[in-house]
């Protein structure tokens, strides 16, 4: 069984999100993908396994962190759609079954990958009360982004808000299913982003997430309503720092980004 560390939404190695990817006959039982997800211990580890010709999907894809599964990942997508293009296991578009539904990976003529994901619905709420303490921030606005992202999106005031974010992880995880977005607009658009943002997921064993694709179903509306248009470039402004290029399509929201495979060996347990 082959295992391939890959490093999403960069085009340099050592940056971006890693994913773990492991491509199956057949999904195993639960147990054993979690506990080789608990080994890989990235923020997701891919599994996928071909589809019959003439269906409606591709491949069979599934994302779990080290301590759950999730019904959306867009890194680990546009890992696993990486490997399946470098290794010529599919050509062209990739279609992923999922809990999500059906999701497209699509290859770029820059050699970046374009992901075609449902837009999360955004749904404004009141500060739940003892978010902005456990943040270290006050919200400017706060949403709601459906059961499939399952955070809370948080505005704050500035970009040096985000980046100097430490919150009480504890505390945050009461607040949603999976974690809180924090974001704001960027300080200076002519850095080549248009907003910034930062994710904490203590519900499912990753304290902060380095690049979130899903997150960036939430963003790009967001941002896309304030800003005024449809398509934009955020920066998540983890450690390892990434970019995701946004275009909101109604229903659907695209995302794009490179890719880059840094480690690969056989996973004998």
């Amino acid at each position: 069984m082959r295992i391939r560390i890959v490093d999403a939404f960069t085009d340099r190695p050592f940056a971006g999100n890693p994913a773990g990817v492991l491509l199956l006959d057949a999904f195993p039982p639960d147990e054993r993908l979690q506990q080789i997800a608990l080994e890989v211990n990235h923020a997701e580890t891919a599994f996928a396994h071909p589809l019959p010709e003439g269906g409606p999907a591709d491949w069979a894809l599934r994302w779990f962190t080290p301590a759950a599964e999730v019904r959306m990942c867009g890194h680990a997508t546009l890992a696993t759609a990486h490997v399946l293009h470098t290794i010529g296991a599919h050509r062209g578009p990739v279609r992923f079954s999922t809990h999500s539904g059906v999701l497209v990976a699509t290859p770029r003529e820059d050699g970046g990958i374009t992901l075609d994901f449902p837009t999360a619905p955004l749904t404004p709420v009141e500060p739940p009360t003892g978010v902005a303490e456990a943040l270290g921030a006050e919200p400017r606005a706060v949403l709601d982004t459906g059961p499939d992202v399952g955070d809370l999106l948080v505005e704050v005031a500035d970009e040096r808000t985000v980046r100097s974010l430490e919150p009480d992880l504890r505390a945050l995880a009461a607040f949603s299913g999976r974690g809180v977005i924090a974001t704001a607009r960027a300080a200076d658009p002519a850095r080549g982003y248009d907003y910034v943002s930062r994710c904490f997921f203590p519900n499912v064993g990753v304290d902060e997430d380095p690049v979130t694709g899903s997150a960036h179903t939430a963003l790009a509306p967001y941002w896309s309503a304030r800003l005024g248009r449809p398509d934009l470039t955020g920066l998540q402004a983890s450690h390892r720092s990434g970019r995701v290029r946004t275009e909101l399509r109604g229903e659907r929201t695209l995302l794009s980004g490179h890719a880059v495979t840094v480690i690969e060996g056989e996973l004998l347990a």
